[in-house]
């Protein structure tokens, strides 16, 4: 059996039914063991929307989701995707072909050092050396792929270790590593912070992506309401939270709610579960939750104190320790907090003005669609002012069915992110909501949803501008837009050259009609939603200020 028959194989003992890629000639015989295996391959018309969809896949499921692609620029495009993928703690294994053993580091055509270039962005890499060890590289990439604080592993095979003929091992290797889940605790600091949480009078339990990525938002819904203890989220955290509980403020930060962002700063207690901390969340470090006792909880021993210090820790799974925080013990005594935080959110909600004659307003659709799914939709975005809008108006109910790029920001994400979370959860309405710049980052890939009918909606939020970039040159920069006005294609008529459903809004009418039928029709669509063009994000953090000092609508007087 040759090198890449044995990786084939070995992907199927791990469970693989689909990966991602894009064939070139270092890879060939990968692709050759491929052909007829079992396995389902969803070609995409660019290595990055490969990446992406794998994160798509992952993201939508928990599992670890795997990519495909050459050497030289089939590897070197994977990379932005990498890197999203290690930002946001995303479970992949990223397989890459090499030029053979031999032309290794002469320059040969084709031949980048894709360990060099990925090493900061990997939770590990691999180069295999012999086809015998291939086995037990795979096996160890998905185990530490998936364990632990998740993450991109990539794999790197020279043409010659796949094309060598060796014995075959039935059955999959021991792997060397442990298991990386972190189950056991300071059982000291456990009771510390019981007693910390009994006597708050301000507890805010402010929660992140490792909820999601825990499975942990059962114990999490069970935690808050049985201490009454008020939530906010972060970008990457939405979804783990019922968004229609009483308890939740929505998301903190940058473009936070006021209720979370002045509970985050008045709170005497921030229990900080599966987070890191980030600057868009934070604001200004030195005036950050600044009356608080702060407790952080995190599988990455790296993330505690990093970047803020903390009064009390644990490394550990957080759903083990959730759970380890329901024994008995006295809930905190914050009924007054609890009705001030409701204020702040009453007098101060996320709102827009929607003139049933005058321009869409994107936050009106976006919300028109949450309504419509009543939020059971996976949500994918791109990045940009849409992204917050979406963060703001679409109320994930669930789990894995918000799906972003945070800590990377990558424009072109969301498109293929759907793609992967379709494939993955066929019976899901999956719908991309994406700017008009993002959307044509990665737009070839209304190839692969025509050709495979991948039946997702792409909602594009049409505003003919870089949105986000637009918003800071208005309010940072005297109002000089240098380079943020982009012209676009008529989007219709270029999906329906894609063989692809297109439909266009430009009314408040027009909006629900048009969702209505995108989201009946049993293919692939695209809708075009022509919006305000000026219209910004609020509230907003300035940059170098504290989460205290939010600029809300109506900023200019």
């Amino acid at each position: 059996m040759t090198g890449a028959q044995k990786v084939i194989e070995t992907l199927k003992q791990l469970g693989v039914d689909t990966v991602f890629g894009y064939p070139g000639g270092a890879i060939l015989p990968i692709y050759d063991a491929l052909y007829q295996s079992g396995i389902r391959h969803i070609l995409t018309r660019h290595e990055q929307a490969a990446i992406h969809a794998a994160e798509g896949y992952a993201k939508s499921t928990g599992r670890v989701g795997t990519v495909i692609a050459t050497s030289g620029p089939g590897a070197t495009n994977l990379v932005t995707g990498i890197a999203d993928a290690y930002m946001d703690s995303v479970p992949l294994v990223v397989i890459t072909g090499q030029v053979a053993s031999s032309f290794i580091g002469t320059d040969a055509f084709q031949e980048v050092d894709v360990i060099g270039i990925t090493a900061p962005v990997t939770k590990y890499s691999f180069q295999a050396r012999t086809p015998e060890e291939l086995p037990s590289l795979l096996t160890e990439a998905y185990q530490i792929a998936s364990t632990g604080r998740p993450g991109p592993v990539l794999i790197d095979i020279p043409k010659d270790i796949a094309s060598t003929r060796c014995m075959y091992q039935t059955s999959l290797p021991e792997t060397k590593r442990i298991k990386q889940t972190i189950t056991e605790f300071d059982r000291d600091q456990l009771e510390a912070i019981r007693q910390a949480i009994s006597q708050s009078k301000r507890p805010l339990l402010y929660i992140g992506g490792g909820i999601v990525s825990g499975n942990a938002s059962e114990e999490l819904l069970r935690f808050a309401k049985e201490n009454g203890i008020p939530v906010c989220s972060t970008l990457m955290g939405l979804g783990a939270y019922p968004p229609d509980e009483p308890l939740f403020l929505g998301m903190l930060g940058m473009h936070g709610t006021y209720a979370a962002n002045m509970a985050v700063y008045h709170c005497d207690l921030l229990l900080a579960f599966g987070v890191r901390f980030d600057d868009r969340v934070t604001g200004k470090l030195e005036r950050f939750s600044p009356h608080s006792t702060k407790i952080h909880i995190d599988i990455d021993p790296s993330e505690l104190r990093k970047i803020v210090p903390v009064d009390y820790s644990l490394v550990c799974d957080v759903k083990t320790a959730l759970q380890a925080l329901f024994l008995p013990s006295p809930t905190p005594d914050c009924e007054n907090w609890r009705v001030q935080v409701q204020q702040w959110a009453l007098e101060h909600p996320l709102s827009y003005d929607q003139d049933q004659e005058g321009a869409l307003k994107p936050q009106f659709v976006i919300d028109l669609l949450s309504k419509i799914t009543n939020g059971n939709a996976i949500v994918t975005t791109e990045v940009g002012q849409h992204q917050m809008w979406a963060a703001h108006f679409y109320r994930a109910k669930k789990p894995r069915t918000f799906l972003t790029s945070g800590g990377l920001g990558t424009m072109g994400f969301g498109f293929p992110a759907a793609i992967g979370a379709q494939i993955a959860k066929p019976e899901s309405t999956v719908v991309c909501v994406a700017g008009d710049a993002s959307f044509q980052m990665n737009i070839q890939e209304l190839q692969t949803i025509a050709e495979l009918d991948i039946p997702v909606k792409v909602f594009i939020i049409n505003n003919r501008f870089l949105g986000m970039v637009r918003q800071w040159q208005e309010m940072f920069y005297e109002n000089r837009l240098s380079e943020s006005q982009i012209g676009g294609p008529d989007f219709v008529k270029v999906a329906e050259a894609f063989r692809v459903k297109g439909l266009r809004a430009e009314t408040v009418a027009d909006a629900e009609l048009v969702i209505q039928e995108a989201l009946a029709h049993p293919g692939p669509v695209v809708v075009d939603f022509l919006v305000e063009e000026g219209e910004n994000v609020f509230p907003m953090v300035p940059p170098g200020k504290a989460n205290s000092e939010l600029i809300m609508k109506g900023w200019e007087e």
